[in-house]
């Protein structure tokens, strides 16, 4: 009986002891450690323009770029601005070379169940591009045509979703870049392109690209920053402070400057 009683008591100490460690391997230090480190690694497209791209003196610059800089700034840190391979997203940020993906990343159901969001910051949709002579004048037109989206992008998954339109069109081609694929437009090895709405009006108008947008969106989306799962208290933080940034002007004042006007949906 005695040594039963032992052996109960070493396995009980066991088990306290791993329960222990497993409740520090998951505690949530993501905040301090983000302090603690003075860094917060931003992951991003720099070709996303007005979200995040390279400007004429090869500095990287855009709408989310500013946002980042200012919560960065109230969290008391130094922003890195990491370009990523868009297509490889997930993987940067599981593997902790980001801290964030924060480059019009849309919020899909997915991807809410396998990060943590902050709440949307602003909205978007899916829609497709074309030449401004061509005869396609609705999704419908698209029919045996070939579309162009980013790699890795919720065009893609708007694109897929619609089956009707996906067994319609010719094909898909992915590329890296939504800049390639609208110079691929531009050149005719594609009918069509389709991309975030914000960044289409913005790269339409600053290029000057003899493109119009269909009118029918595919999907409307909202745009969120997304944290590792368990960082839900960076995450929070963050939320925090853009949502004082929304009422305290700066926010509205970002939006003004990159797009002309507030469009701005922290809080909402």
């Amino acid at each position: 009986m005695k040594a039963i009683k032992i052996i109960t008591a070493v396995l009980l100490a066991a088990t306290m002891t791993l329960t222990s460690c497993a409740k520090k391997s998951t505690a949530d230090n993501s905040l301090e450690d983000i302090k603690k480190a003075g860094t917060l690694v931003m992951g991003l497209d720099d070709s996303f323009p007005p979200m995040g791209f390279r400007d004429k003196n090869n500095e990287i610059v855009g709408y989310d770029v500013d946002l980042a800089k200012e919560v960065a700034k109230r969290l008391g840190v130094t922003l890195k601005l990491q370009p990523i391979d868009w297509s490889t997203k997930e993987q940067e940020l599981n593997t902790k070379k980001i801290d964030c993906i924060w480059s019009g990343f849309t919020m899909t159901k997915e991807r809410t169940e396998a990060m943590a969001f902050t709440g949307a910051y602003l909205d978007n949709a899916q829609v497709a591009i074309v030449k401004n002579e061509s005869s396609i004048n609705s999704l419908q037109d698209l029919s045996g045509k070939t579309i162009g989206v980013q790699a890795g992008s919720s065009a893609w998954e708007a694109v897929s979703a619609d089956k009707n339109l996906l067994n319609s069109i010719n094909g898909v081609v992915e590329f890296e870049e939504n800049l390639t694929a609208l110079n691929d437009l531009g050149i005719g090895n594609i009918d069509a392109v389709v991309m975030d709405l914000v960044v289409a009006e913005y790269t339409i108008k600053q290029a000057n690209y003899p493109y119009r947008i269909l009118e029918q969106g595919l999907a409307n989306e909202e745009y969120g920053v997304a944290f590792r799962k368990n960082d839900v208290k960076l995450r929070d933080e963050v939320q925090k402070i853009l949502e004082e940034m929304q009422k305290d002007g700066t926010a509205e004042s970002i939006s003004k400057q990159w797009f002309g006007r507030n469009i701005s949906v922290i809080g909402r």
